[in-house]
């Protein structure tokens, strides 16, 4: 059964707190990444549904809002997820060459896993640091001015850090 422990629950009663009387649903999107967090790294149907009841609205808006930002997962995703910034800057500067690069190198495709559950490649729109293009995001770290070698470098510290914390 979907449920948040007693101490998650406590911290949903105090993100729904933090707004007036009746705007549960601004608490959507700091709950959906609760759920996430604590539901295995995405979101399915049944978890949104528990969002949607948790919040008092319908499961509908949870899909809404859930399908539209990329920070949401809505199938399971590997243990490092690459997310390559897509736009302007960032493709100007060769960000299509490295998502290429990536996809040869892992063997994978945009939205795929690798077969060992590792990692997940994401094309994402602007991050947000254009001066530091072509770049990705990698959990809560930015990793800039890519290029093969850094990317390489790059898997092999996942791979590494994986092997460390087993």
């Amino acid at each position: 059964m979907i449920q948040f422990n007693d101490k998650k629950l406590g911290e949903v009663a105090e993100i729904v707190n933090r707004y007036p009387q009746g705007k549960q649903k601004s608490a959507l999107l700091p709950i959906l990444h609760l759920a996430q967090e604590e539901f295995g790294g995405w979101l399915d149907v049944p978890v949104m549904d528990y969002v949607a009841t948790l919040l008092r609205i319908e499961p509908i808006e949870v899909y809404e809002v859930a399908s539209f930002y990329s920070m949401y997962n809505l199938k399971p995703v590997g243990k490092y997820m690459f997310e390559v910034c897509q736009t302007g800057p960032c493709m100007i500067n060769g960000s299509d060459s490295i998502i290429n690069y990536i996809k040869e190198k892992l063997d994978i495709g945009v939205g795929e896993t690798t077969a060992d559950g590792m990692f997940t490649l994401k094309t994402v729109e602007c991050l947000g640091a254009c001066g530091y293009a072509p770049m990705m995001q990698l959990g809560k770290n930015y990793r800039e001015h890519l290029t093969k070698e850094k990317v390489d470098a790059i898997i092999e510290e996942c791979r590494a850090n994986a092997i460390k914390n087993n």
